[in-house]
Parts: structure tokens; C-alpha cells; sequence
């Protein structure tokens, strides 16, 4: 007999290719990362979809536009509490920041934090494409040129 759930059971959001965050220390410091992450996981839980990378960006996306934020930031805050999904789960501009930063060597200015290693290193375990990075657009300015002869 299968169960049925009530929108307002509390139902343990979890996912093998997903590990949602832990709240912060409560202290003064903290405030604007336990705002952010108290909102994420608040929405998390209403969005009406069945896949849970589409919850995890619907729900950062929410986050971003309730707090004036950008999507990048909120998502740089929820990996740095621990969040950990696939690359479809988190928002293109945030993506773009962590691929630059990879490809960086440790002690360069711009180098990957150390929740960024985590990250790639959950990636590399779920499977996610390696060479997501090397196929990133890369934007070019061109002019042309109109000479009188």
C-alpha cells in the first residue's frame, strides 16, 4: 500500500545525486548566509517538480529574487554551507565562475575555493562531464572594417 503525502507533510528532501546544505553557525556574522539558506530550503520544499536538480535551481533562482541577489552569489553561499549537485542544478553564471576558477592552478589569484574542489570532486563521483569546461562559449568581438578607395 502506497502512502500518500499531504502538501504540508514534512517529507525528507534527499536525492543520490544531490546533498543539500547544513545551516550555519547562528551567530551575528552569519546572518545573511542563514537568510539565504532558511529561504532556499523553505522554498525547496514547495517546488512542484519531481526532479530534484529543477527543485535545487528553482529554489536558488527564488532565493536570489527575494533577497535581490544574484543567482551566482546565492548558489557560491549554498555550496559554501554544503551544497553539492549536478551541474544542471545550479545556474549558468555560477557554473562559468567554478569552470574559469578550475582551470587555474592553486596559487593564482582566482583559484578555486575549497568548496569548488568539493564540488568538482562530488561531479567527478556522480559522473557529471568532465569536459564541461573546455566546451564553454567563449565570447569574440568582431568589427568590420569599411575603407574608401
Amino acid at each position: 500500500m502506497e502512502k500518500t503525502l499531504k502538501s504540508n507533510d514534512n517529507q525528507v528532501l534527499s536525492s543520490d545525486k544531490v546533498s543539500l546544505p547544513l545551516p550555519p553557525s547562528n551567530t551575528p556574522e552569519t546572518a545573511d548566509e542563514m537568510e539565504i539558506y532558511g529561504r532556499f530550503m523553505r522554498h525547496l520544499r514547495l517546488v512542484p517538480n519531481s526532479r530534484m536538480e529543477i527543485k535545487v535551481l528553482s529554489a536558488i533562482q527564488f532565493t536570489s529574487d527575494m533577497l535581490d541577489l544574484t543567482d551566482a552569489l546565492v548558489a557560491k553561499t549554498l555550496v559554501d554551507l554544503g551544497l553539492r549537485a549536478p551541474r544542471a542544478a545550479l545556474p549558468s553564471n555560477y557554473l562559468e565562475h567554478v569552470d574559469r576558477s578550475l582551470m587555474r592552478s592553486g596559487w593564482e589569484v582566482g583559484s578555486p575555493t575549497a568548496s569548488a574542489l568539493e564540488l568538482r570532486n562530488f561531479w567527478d563521483k556522480i559522473g557529471e562531464d568532465k569536459f564541461a569546461p573546455a566546451r564553454m562559449e567563449t565570447p569574440l568581438i568582431s568589427e568590420t572594417l569599411f575603407v574608401e578607395t
